[in-house]
């Protein structure tokens, strides 16, 4: 018996069953012979008052055009009259019981015709149920065994009803589970717990392979509800099941979309990205997947149509399913190393056609962008279903789609970071030049650590006379606009410093340089002149240090003060004048000097090392300062015991930096001064003076040169200054020679003609000495030169400190 046969025999009783509906005997001249309480509930006629009459005392005889009134046969609709009078429809069968006689002749069965009506609608409707609704049905006993099913039902196990008849679920479907979470995961346990509870269970999820599919999961939403009678029995329980597999699937894949829009592309590392797009893949879509890189675009380079020669690729990321370890044999990438396809295989076919190739278990995707080739995705599936539908390589498609923009957009970043990385190389000191003026230690901790380089900067200058400049700045914003302000700073701070200017001096012509309007720094020929750049609103500090008089200069725009701490211990931050910003102009600038024992620490650095979100820059300061006091640390550890105790996350919310100075001072053995009168006579004691220096020194090579220098300068003094002259000697890393006199006006280098007279000494001077120049203090003017020694000279003295 099928379900269909099984719903048509199932004894459903209707209002014209017997049993309850309203009944009349009839004899065979169809006088009433017997009356059912039923048929006086219906029509109101006691017995009494219709035994022993015509049946056409409570049944209208047929309408007109029907058969004429006679014996009533089968069933028909027909007009009763209540005893009240009023007409009543109702449904009338007849049912002979003998064949002529004065006995019982019919039994005339009589109902309401709504109420047939609305047993024919429901017995429709148990039909459509039993036969027609895409709607699986199934009833099991107490005991967990099937006892009906309907035909969808039927359908899905591809069996007769009778052949799995009195089966567990679970035999019908063993390895099927449920996925939804919460409930128990096998079907007897699940209809265990409905039985036990009485509580409905809606819209479990379970996953398994039908009869009919084998090979290929299947999802269905089930129902469970118990059945019980009307004293409270329990019977059984009813299972409704409804294929969703499409519909799962499209969601899946949605969700694999909304996914992928999520995890892809949250960072800018392209090797990161890569591996996000395995992991969204697996194990959800694919059991393995790979992806390749084209070499040049992994190293940022722009992808390129190549020279007919197929791309080196390299693979960067690649993910398996763990339950699936044969198939995933390359199992995960450590870092990008090559790989190599074949031709004829679908990665070669894919990246020479630019197009998906689709081949047993395996879909490859090329990543483009721009018509031109980025690498290859590779989805690989084992199990079941192991191979891909025509959605599922639609999906593969979207997936690497967004992936290939992702991947692009952290190329460029690749070619941005490489740019911004030589410009720092560029616009920072990487390695500081030794000085003997001081030992040094730097930090330098931009806010985008990716790229690499901020707006903060720091330089150690050296200067004339063994000096130094120390230099620390910051320029408002990050990334690349800020660094490339910071180096046009730089720079100019370098060539202002060389100038052997004054701190407070240098910061007003590097204020005017800020302060000057975009347009008229603009190269001519060069776009958008009216853009400006960063620059307004830099603080920097500049501190000149002598290690001869060990006094040092300094003089801050709007700049944090330094933190010195002295040999002793005693940490203190000077009481230096502010100044504005850079760029706001009008307000001049002041110097403060200070004299540093041997051995002081000093510390420059920018608010971003000790200002926070989450702490105020006075917390910053005494962090920093209880850094320092442990100064007989090395530099570089207290560096990077500074920026463990203010930046211990790394970066912080603003480019930081640090320079840290431990103060040298030069050895007497390495000076030698002479005051010297303003008059004729005194060149030729320079001359002796400074060649007697030179032999105690063991520097008679220089002897001749440096007897040309001091004549020339000496000769120069006496004639255009007045006052004392001072004659210094200095050996350092090279020989300085000094004159100073009162003076302030500058002599210049000049080519004389072939009649002068003069005007040829300092043009001599300046082939013969490395390096000379003037600088400037308020008692007068200081020019100066500078020779390397010979090649075997031994080398100056340590300074001592």
């Amino acid at each position: 018996m099928n379900a269909g046969n099984a719903a048509e025999s199932a004894d459903f009783r209707g209002p014209l069953d017997v049993t309850r509906a309203a009944t009349a005997v009839l004899d065979a001249r169809s006088l009433v012979i017997g009356w059912s309480p039923a048929a006086e509930k219906l029509l109101g006629y006691a017995p009494g008052d219709v035994i022993g009459r015509p049946v056409d005392t409570f049944l209208a005889p047929a309408p007109a055009g029907a058969a004429p009134p006679g014996p009533l046969n089968g069933s028909e609709a027909r007009t009763a009259r209540h005893r009240d009078g009023r007409p009543l429809r109702v449904a009338v069968t007849v049912c002979p019981l003998a064949d002529g006689g004065a006995g019982p002749a019919r039994l005339l069965v009589l109902t309401g015709l709504d109420a047939l009506r609305r047993w024919e609608s429901w017995q429709a409707m148990l039909h459509g149920l039993a036969t027609q609704s895409p709607v699986g049905l199934a009833i099991y006993g107490t005991d967990l065994r099937l006892t009906w099913s309907n035909t969808a039902y039927e359908r899905e196990v591809g069996q007769p009803l009778p052949e799995y008849l009195g089966k567990r679920a679970d035999e019908l479907y063993p390895a099927g589970v449920f996925v939804t979470e919460g409930y128990p995961t096998t079907l007897d346990a699940v209809m265990r717990y409905v039985l036990a509870t009485g509580e409905p269970i809606l819209d479990l999820h379970f996953v398994g392979e039908p009869p009919t599919d084998p090979g290929t999961d299947h999802v269905w939403s089930c129902s469970y509800y118990r059945l019980q009678d009307a004293g409270g029995t329990v019977l059984g329980l009813c299972e409704e099941s409804f294929d969703i597999t499409d519909r799962y699937r499209t969601q899946r894949r949605l969700n694999l979309l909304v996914e992928a829009g999520r995890r892809i592309g949250t960072t800018l590392d392209m090797t990161a990205t890569a591996r996000e797009v395995t992991e969204v893949a697996v194990p959800a879509f694919a059991t393995l997947v790979t992806v390749d890189l084209v070499q040049a675009v992994l190293e940022g380079d722009e992808p390129g149509p190549g020279d007919g020669a197929a791309p080196v690729l390299m693979r960067v990321a690649s993910r398996a399913d763990p339950r699936y370890g044969d198939a995933a044999a390359d199992g995960p990438a450590p870092r990008p190393h090559p790989v190599s396809y074949p031709p004829g295989s679908p990665q070669y076919r894919s990246l020479s056609s630019g197009g998906l190739v689709q081949a047993e278990h395996t879909v490859v995707v090329p990543l483009r962008t721009g018509g031109t080739p980025l690498g290859v995705v590779t989805f690989t599936r084992a199990g079941h279903p192991a191979s891909f539908d025509r959605d599922e390589t639609v999906l593969a498609a979207e997936l690497v789609a967004r992936t290939s923009v992702c991947l692009d957009n952290a190329r460029r970043f690749t070619r941005e970071r490489r740019a911004a990385l030589a410009l720092q190389r560029n616009l920072l000191p990487q390695r500081l030049p030794k000085q003997s003026a001081v030992d040094l230690a730097h930090r330098y901790l931009p806010t985008d650590a990716r790229a690499g380089v901020g707006g903060d900067w720091f330089d150690v200058i050296a200067l004339s006379g063994t000096r130094v400049g120390l230099v620390v700045g910051d320029v408002v914003g990050h990334g690349l606009q800020a660094a490339a302000t910071m180096g046009r700073l730089r720079t100019t701070v370098q060539a202002l410093a060389r100038l052997d200017l004054a701190p407070d001096e240098l910061l007003g012509r590097l204020d005017d340089l800020v302060g000057q309007p975009a347009a008229d720094r603009v190269v001519p020929g060069s776009e958008d002149p009216g853009v400006d750049d960063a620059a307004t609103g830099v603080t920097c500090l500049y501190a000149v240090y002598d290690p001869v008089s060990r006094r040092c200069t300094m003089a801050r725009a709007g700049h944090l003060p330094p933190a010195i701490v002295d040999p002793e211990g005693g940490l203190y931050f000077p009481d230096l004048p502010a100044g504005p910003p850079l760029g706001l102009g009008g307000l001049p600038f002041e110097s403060l000097e200070i004299e540093l024992a041997v051995g002081s620490l000093v510390a420059l650095f920018t608010d971003g090392l000790v200002e926070a979100r989450d702490r105020d820059i006075d917390v910053g300061l005494d962090i920093l300062g209880r850094v320092l006091t442990d100064h007989r640390r090395p530099l570089e550890e207290l560096c990077d015991r500074a920026l463990a105790a203010l930046l211990p996350g790394g970066a912080g919310a603003d480019d930081s930096a640090l320079l840290l100075v431990r103060t040298r001072e030069l050895d007497v053995r390495q000076i030698a001064g002479w005051e010297l009168p303003a008059e004729p006579a005194a060149v030729a004691h320079a001359r002796e003076l400074a060649t007697g220096q030179l032999r105690a020194w063991g520097l008679e090579e220089l002897a001749y040169t440096t007897e040309l220098v001091v004549s020339e300068l000496v000769t120069n003094a006496v004639r255009h200054a007045a006052g004392p002259l001072h004659l210094r000697l200095l050996r350092d890393r090279t020989l300085l020679t000094e004159v100073s006199d009162t003076g302030h006006t500058s002599p210049h280098l000049r080519h004389s003609e072939s009649d002068d007279e003069g005007g040829r000494g300092l043009f001599i001077i300046a082939q013969l000495v490395q390096r000379w120049g003037t600088r400037y203090a308020p008692y007068g003017k200081t020019i100066w030169t500078e020779q390397s020694f010979p090649p075997d000279y031994p080398g100056a003295p340590r300074p001592v400190g």
